[in-house]
């Protein structure tokens, strides 16, 4: 099942990792979504 998530909190995921500098498992532990899914949103950003 495809979840929709606001760009805006897409947005700061991908912040998180490009400017924030924290790894995507970081990241998808804390906010609690699938690691597919930040790598994707990194790349397409």
């Amino acid at each position: 099942m495809n979840k929709k998530y606001p760009d805006e909190f897409k947005q700061e995921a991908v912040r998180q990792v490009v400017e924030k500098g924290y790894s995507v498992p970081d990241v998808y532990k804390r906010i609690g979504i699938s690691d597919k899914s930040i790598y994707y949103w990194v790349n397409k950003a």
